[in-house]
């Protein structure tokens, strides 16, 4: 097996010894949200919409306001700093959907390309990241000398990586993240074809790239539940994250359902973290299990674009799910909802909160669960016993 990455939890477990995780969707540093940090890259597109990086801040200015040049390492993350000091998960983990790197070797052949400076990393390790999810369509945009550059500069700020390796040993293996009370939490990532990851970006026996799954077979999913028994202790709690599904749709498939639940009930996953969506997606409970289909974007420099504001793109959501230790039971899911302006999470206005409980109630319903309100931004999830 490949060297399963190694870091330590940000902050405390919760009392009884159940254990509170902050994670969301897509974090994007690249392009606009890279040429407004400290160490900008050349800001040349190969994209037929821009030619210039910097098309995207005036698109974002242009809609809500000028955006500090240079920010401070922090600014991007604006109040979520603040909900992640009140509530002090012992680990934090994001979908870093941007190359760490200064490779010039754009993949051929594909639309956007997103990359970030190296020297721009204290924006991540500003807000604690612990673990950063690296299977999905991005990661290798900058090709394999860019995926070895990204690798090599999280895991020199101590942040740890999973589902992108330099072989498929090392693509498969989990970021393993130390809990209090020596537990540990193993983060398993995988990119699926659906979501846009390539099949010629999967990891080999010999070769980098990303930890792959072709489709969500019941033989997909066995494949998984080796993996973890190949590396799961007792008392260990496990995370797949999954990079999947067509963006802009809030359907979950029945196919996407029962992978997510065969997760659950076959691979001793404790929580399924899915991504990919662009918005958020409906969240189910399976067998005391949390599963989140999508998270929506958490960062991004999309501001100003036209086109899909029915979805409101612009909103989010922090994810605070408590396990139980152990069982990996969902205790509680804490809700924050977050509204992006000027390359910066916020929380969100009234309106925008409304507009997210509209949908995780709506969205929420075939799968058994909703939300309660607790602060002007803020929610807890509520849901059905099974058998009831």
């Amino acid at each position: 097996m490949g060297r399963a990455m190694l870091a330590s939890g940000t902050g405390p477990a919760d009392p009884a010894g159940a254990v509170t995780l902050f994670l969301c969707g897509d974090v994007m540093m690249g392009r606009g949200i890279d040429q407004v940090l400290p160490q900008p890259l050349d800001p040349t597109l190969h994209e037929s919409y821009l030619r210039s990086a910097l098309g995207y801040v005036a698109l974002a200015e242009r809609a809500h306001g000028p955006i500090p040049r240079p920010a401070a390492p922090g600014y991007v993350w604006g109040d979520a700093l603040a909900e992640l000091a009140r509530v002090r998960p012992a680990a934090r983990i994001v979908n870093l959907e941007t190359a760490v790197t200064t490779s010039d070797d754009a993949w051929p052949g594909k639309g956007i390309h997103y990359r970030m400076h190296p020297h721009n990393l204290a924006c991540l390790t500003a807000a604690g990241v612990d673990c950063c999810v690296l299977a999905n369509n991005h990661v290798l945009d900058f090709g394999y000398g860019g995926l070895a550059e990204t690798l090599a500069t999280l895991h020199a700020a101590r942040i740890a990586t999973a589902g992108a390796g330099a072989d498929q040993a090392a693509a498969e293996s989990p970021a393993i993240i130390a809990l209090p009370g020596g537990r540990r939490l193993l983060v398993f990532a995988y990119g699926l074809a659906s979501s846009g990851v390539p099949p010629d970006w999967a990891a080999t026996r010999t070769g980098a790239g990303v930890a792959w799954l072709a489709g969500l077979a019941a033989h997909d999913a066995d494949g998984v539940a080796r993996q973890v028994a190949a590396q799961r202790r007792d008392g260990d709690l496990v995370v797949a994250s999954l990079h999947w599904g067509g963006n802009w749709d809030y359907t979950i498939g029945a196919a996407e359902r029962r992978f997510a639940q065969r997760l659950i009930e076959e691979a001793g996953v404790d929580l399924v973290h899915g991504h990919s969506s662009h918005h958020v997606k409906g969240i189910e409970v399976h067998r005391g299990k949390l599963i989140i289909y999508g998270c929506g974007d958490f960062l991004n420099d999309y501001e100003g674009i036209g086109g899909y504001e029915a979805f409101r793109g612009d909103l989010s959501l922090m994810y605070f799910p408590t396990l139980a230790a152990g069982s990996g039971r969902l205790l509680a899911l804490a809700l924050t909802a977050t509204q992006l302006r000027r390359f910066q999470v916020r929380l969100a206005d009234p309106a925008g909160a409304d507009a997210l409980e509209a949908v995780l109630d709506r969205e929420g319903r075939a799968l058994g669960t909703r939300v309660e309100r607790t602060a002007p931004a803020r929610f807890l999830l509520r849901w059905r016993a099974a058998g009831r």
